[in-house]
C-alpha cells in the first residue's frame, strides 16, 4: 500500500482545476508535493494555497510540450527530493470547433501538451522510479477519449491517444513495479472552460475537481499488489 506521508508527490497542471485539487489532496496526506503550470501568476497562488498546509511544495514555470523544460523540472525534482514516488499527468489544453475551421498549428499545440507532454514527463520519471523499485503513474485522460462529440474533434483525439498511450505504457511498466492508472473523467466544472464558449457546464450538477482528486488519492493507494488500470467518474445527474 502506497504511504503517501512523506511520498515525493509530482504534478502537472497543477496550478488549477483538477491538478491543484490533488495536489492539495496529497499535500494534506502528508506527501511533498511538486506542481508545474505554464501561468506563473495561477502557479504562485497555487502554491501559496499548498504551503498553507504545511507540507513541502515545489512549484516550477514549465510548458512540458518542451522536452528541455520537462528535463529541467525532473532535474529539479531530483535534487530536491532524490526522485519521485508518484507523478500526476494533469497538464492538458483544449481547442474546439469545426473540424472545418481548426487548422494544424491548432492540431499540433494540443497534441504538444496532452500527447507529447505527458509522454516525455512519463518516460522521464519513471527512469527514476525503475531504478527506486517502483512508483506510480496517474494519467489524466477524458470521457472524450472513449467517445466524440461535436467541436471536439482535436481534444478528443488526444485524449484517445493518451488511453492508447496508457494502455501500452502500463504494460511495459508493469514488470518493474510501476503502476499506470488511467481516469476519464466527464465534464468537470473547472476553470478548463473559461475560455470554451460552446460549453457552459452548470457549476451545481457537474463534478467538480476535488470530486476526481479525492479518487485519484484513494485509488493510489490501493494495495502494491493491485492496481486499477482504468477508471471512468462522471457527474450523477448532469
Amino acid at each position: 500500500r502506497m504511504n503517501l506521508d512523506g511520498s515525493r508527490c509530482v504534478v502537472t497542471g497543477g496550478s488549477t482545476g483538477i491538478g491543484l485539487s490533488t495536489a492539495k489532496r496529497l499535500a494534506e496526506a502528508g506527501g511533498r508535493v511538486a506542481i508545474c503550470a505554464r501561468t506563473v501568476e495561477t502557479l504562485d497562488a497555487a502554491a501559496a494555497e499548498l504551503r498553507e498546509t504545511g507540507a513541502e511544495i515545489l512549484s516550477l514555470r514549465v510548458d512540458v510540450a518542451h522536452e528541455q523544460e520537462v528535463e529541467s523540472f525532473v532535474q529539479a525534482v531530483n535534487d530536491a527530493w532524490g526522485g519521485a514516488d508518484l507523478l500526476v499527468n494533469n497538464a492538458g489544453i483544449g481547442i474546439f470547433g469545426n473540424v472545418l475551421d481548426l487548422d494544424v498549428a491548432d492540431y499540433d499545440q494540443v497534441f504538444a501538451v496532452n500527447v507529447r507532454g505527458l509522454f516525455m514527463c512519463s518516460r522521464a520519471f519513471a527512469t527514476g522510479m525503475i531504478e527506486q523499485g517502483g512508483g506510480v503513474i496517474v494519467n489524466v485522460a477524458s470521457l472524450a477519449g472513449k467517445n466524440a462529440f461535436a467541436g471536439g474533434a482535436i481534444y478528443s483525439a488526444s485524449k484517445h491517444a493518451v488511453m492508447g498511450m496508457s494502455k501500452a505504457m502500463m504494460l511495459d511498466l508493469r514488470p518493474h513495479g510501476i503502476r499506470v492508472l488511467t481516469v476519464c473523467p466527464g465534464t468537470v466544472y473547472t476553470p478548463f472552460f473559461d475560455r470554451v464558449d460552446q460549453f457552459n457546464p452548470v457549476e451545481e450538477r457537474s463534478l467538480q475537481a476535488d470530486d476526481v482528486a479525492e479518487m485519484i488519492v484513494n485509488v493510489v493507494r490501493l494495495s502494491d499488489r493491485a492496481t486499477v488500470s482504468e477508471f471512468e467518474i462522471r457527474a450523477v445527474n448532469p
